[in-house]
């Protein structure tokens, strides 16, 4: 009974199941599928709200944590910090006379990585502006100087003029700006030039350095910089300190108005020691001959001129020189790119002489009274030195060894002394020695010594060496500075002044003045006696002896010495021929001197290169200087003929070889 109710209800529920299978079958795949629709829905919206809460934390990042960081950058393209360029320093003589100026003016730039083919545009400019050829070329050189640079000035210096025409076609240059700016100018031009130097265009090289200044964030914005000269070795005084405008700007980038401003700071000015009248004379009366001279205030160090011949116009570079005219001063066979006053090393000839006198009476090597026979040679070894006179002068002491300029005298001394001891005596008036001048680049020369060659080059040092020392040849290399220097030290008695040709830093706010040398930098010790012995003899070489020509009339009394010294060595029983050797190859023209002797106020050291015997070329021009500075006026030249002189001696072509090697 059991199992038949099993079996029948078993029976009923396949039977139910068999007309019931496919709908129930449907019912569970819908319930299937609305489940998993739900399941994507809630994942969607989950998805979707993680997606507004990721954008609510960024949004409140953004607007709450990082509030003023981009407030700030917002600001910053709103707002432009724009630096404001200091006026740069003048430079004044001691007189007040302007040498180095600045005035506004207007340039047309172009900025190259805006403009696809410059050329074509350069022509377009030049039919509403004139162009010229030169402007071209020292455009193409600045292009290839400043790569990178956003704007590179095609024409400087712009007429109203031409300001009115450009700016009434600017819309037909997008590329192309008219900026006002200051000039640097140089109104004497060519007067002084290697002295004042110019400046020129910031190059990479220049930012490197400046980089590395602890005050680098002042030459922000700055696009000119000194380049040589004073105008180099005083940059930062006379560069200033950079302001800053807050400027709005639109998204165009066009400034719309100024919101705040720090003004720059003018650059200090800066007074020079130098007469430039005085400057002027000296250059003229160098005319078209090469050579340079130092005139120097014994007892302040001032440098009253400092010329070097020939001179360049420094406007030339200011806006960045063309091709053409560089090659021509670079390759002019004359440098007159080379300041001959500071880096040009000289032998000095018989203008040594009164310094190895002055030498040989403080190390005891001789007396004022002490006597030689000058019979026209010396004798060294088998080695015959002539004596530049043309007749033997006989007996000679010291006075007149100056007087007549006497080479057997200096022969025997250098003889005597040696090069060592010769050494140490030339140094302490600066000989060989730095001065210090505030310039940059100023060249040592070479004082010889056994231990210098030696160092220098590897050789030992001969006795027969030293004889040609004795007379300013031989291995003696000088700059003029340094013997302009020797000289004022020896019109001050002794009393050491640095060299400078700024004598005072004008400061921008307030007026106030710094001294650059306010005292003595040392004293050499010399007696006093032995001061005046070589002094008397030098006042004497121009009433007497070889530099009486030039000086015959002056009102005031004149200490100095003539010298020549050779370029090129002559065979030992050839005699020199100016006539017969090329002008490039003649003999220096060398005069030293201080007036009035018996209380100096301006010392002189002038070489005319190539200009043969010192009382020819060179001491009529120290005339004329001295009788500017002394008496106010510039005198026509003296005669230029002197028979008297003391042309260079002949030496063998190799000095190093002469005498006996042991």
């Amino acid at each position: 009974m059991l199992d038949w109710l099993t079996g029948r209800r078993r029976r009923r529920r396949n039977t139910d199941a068999m007309w019931l299978g496919p709908r129930s079958k449907a019912m569970r795949n819908t319930e299937r599928e609305l489940w998993h629709f739900r399941v994507r829905m809630f994942a969607a919206g989950l998805f979707v709200l993680g997606c507004f809460g990721l954008l609510l934390a960024r949004f409140v990042w953004l607007q709450v944590i990082q509030h003023d960081t981009y407030h700030a950058r917002a600001e910053q393209n709103r707002i432009a910090v724009v630096p404001v360029t200091a006026n740069r320093g003048l430079i004044k003589d001691r007189n007040g006379v302007v040498i180095a100026r600045n005035y506004a003016g207007y340039t047309i730039e172009i900025n190259p990585r805006q403009v696809s083919n410059v050329n074509a545009l350069i022509d377009e400019i030049a039919e509403v502006i004139e162009v010229q050829p030169r402007d071209r070329r020292r455009f193409k050189k600045l292009q290839e100087e400043l790569r990178g640079a956003d704007s590179i000035p095609i024409r400087t210096r712009l007429s109203d003029e031409e300001v009115a025409r450009f700016s009434a076609h600017k819309f037909r240059f997008p590329a192309v700006e008219l900026k006002a700016r200051l000039f640097r100018d140089y109104p004497l031009g060519e007067v002084g030039a290697h002295m004042i130097g110019y400046i020129g265009r910031v190059s990479q090289a220049d930012k490197e350095r400046i980089a590395k200044w602890p005050d680098a964030d002042d030459y922000l914005g700055t696009e000119y910089i000194g380049k040589i000269g004073l105008e180099q070795s005083y940059e930062k005084e006379l560069h200033g300190t950079t302001g800053v405008e807050e400027v709005e700007i639109t998204a165009g980038g066009r400034a719309v108005r100024t919101l705040d401003r720090t003004p720059p700071i003018p650059g200090n000015n800066l007074i020079l020691s130098i007469d430039i009248k005085l400057q002027e004379v000296v250059e003229k009366a160098f005319g078209d001959r090469r050579g340079a001279l130092i005139a120097i205030e014994p007892k302040t160090g001032d440098v009253l001129a400092f010329v070097s011949k020939p001179t360049f116009d420094p406007n030339l570079f200011v806006d960045g020189i063309d091709p053409k005219s560089w090659d021509e001063l670079n390759n002019d066979p004359d440098k007159p790119l080379l300041n001959r006053a500071l880096r040009g090393t000289y032998p000095i000839g018989s203008t040594y002489k009164p310094f190895l006198a002055l030498a040989a009476l403080e190390s005891g090597k001789r007396r004022p009274e002490q006597t030689i026979m000058d019979t026209g040679v010396f004798m060294f070894g088998n080695h015959k030195f002539r004596d530049s006179n043309k007749v033997p002068l006989g007996v000679v002491d010291l006075h007149k060894s100056i007087v007549k300029s006497s080479d057997v005298y200096y022969y025997k001394l250098a003889d005597d002394m040696g090069v060592d001891l010769i050494h140490d005596q030339m140094k302490p008036w600066g000989f060989g020695q730095i001065t210090g001048i505030d310039l940059d680049g100023e060249q040592m020369g070479i004082l010889p010594s056994t231990a210098w060659k030696q160092k220098r080059l590897k050789q030992r040092w001969y006795p027969g060496e030293t004889i040609s020392i004795g007379i300013g040849q031989g291995y003696n290399s000088f700059t003029l500075l340094q013997l302009a220097h020797a000289t004022a030290n020896l019109a001050n008695h002794g009393v050491v002044m640095k060299p400078h040709l700024v004598k005072l830093v004008e400061e921008a706010q307030g007026g106030g003045r710094r001294p650059t040398v306010p005292s003595e930098s040392y004293r050499i010790p010399v007696k006093d006696e032995h001061l005046q012995a070589v002094v008397n003899a030098m006042v004497d070489v121009n009433i007497s002896g070889t530099g009486r020509v030039p000086f015959q009339g002056v009102p005031y009394k004149v200490a100095g010495k003539t010298g020549t010294a050779q370029v090129i060595a002559i065979k030992q029983n050839e005699k020199y021929d100016e006539s017969r050797i090329d002008e490039r190859h003649r003999d220096h023209s060398l005069f030293i001197a201080f007036a009035p002797a018996d209380d100096p106020k301006i010392a002189i050291a002038l070489l005319v290169e190539n200009g043969g015997f010192g009382s020819r070329a060179a001491a009529p021009i120290a005339r004329q200087a001295f009788d500017y500075y002394l008496l106010g006026k510039a005198p026509s030249a003296p005669p230029r003929r002197d028979d008297g002189d003391d042309p260079a001696p002949a030496r063998p072509p190799l000095v190093a070889q002469v005498g006996a090697r042991p």
